[in-house]
């Protein structure tokens, strides 16, 4: 299941050529993990199918659009729970770099601790489904409001939001 987390990830990244040019290896992984639900399923091959239409240049196009230069869509999620300068705010990713340095966990230079596509990594990184969830449970509030304002612009990000969402809600009903 961990898998799901490292697509995710990845699909909440600037698209690259790589990524392009492996829509069909990422489609067979989807399709082939029997851990994955009939509804994540779906969500992953929807987006799959979606992206796999554009060339590169017009998926990174709409990529930035998303993203880039509509803030309410930023996946910088402390962005969405604390006003820009909010002081609290910066106490909040320190504590979660020191959380990823006490786990080994490596942040790329100049990347902020709080960016999604990072949180879904480090998630990929656990060792137990559980344990993903926990963690993925305290991101809800913040993802709530992102895939609610993807929602309102009808973005194709919305469901993979709306599905890392799922799984951190999911660890609120098993506890």
């Amino acid at each position: 299941m961990i898998t799901v987390y490292k697509l995710l990830s990845v699909f909440l990244e600037y698209p690259d050529k790589q990524m392009v040019e492996e829509w069909d290896e990422i489609r067979a992984l989807v399709n082939n993990d029997k851990s994955l639900s009939t509804d994540d399923r779906q969500v992953l091959t929807d987006f799959i199918d979606w992206a796999s239409q554009m060339s590169i240049t017009r998926f990174q196009a709409k990529y930035v659009d998303t993203f880039d230069l509509h803030s309410r869509h930023s996946l910088y999620l402390t962005y969405h729970l604390f006003d820009e300068q909010d002081r609290d705010r910066g106490p909040a990713l320190i504590e979660l770099s020191e959380l990823y340095k006490a786990t080994g966990f490596e942040i790329a230079d100049g990347e902020l601790p709080d960016y999604l596509p990072l949180i879904l990594e480090y998630v990929a990184t656990m060792d137990d489904e559980d344990s993903a969830r926990k963690f993925l449970q305290q991101t809800t509030q913040a993802i709530d409001i992102i895939a609610t304002n993807l929602e309102e612009a009808n973005s194709p990000y919305a469901p993979l939001l709306r599905l890392i969402e799922r799984h951190g809600t999911l660890a609120t009903i098993a506890a």
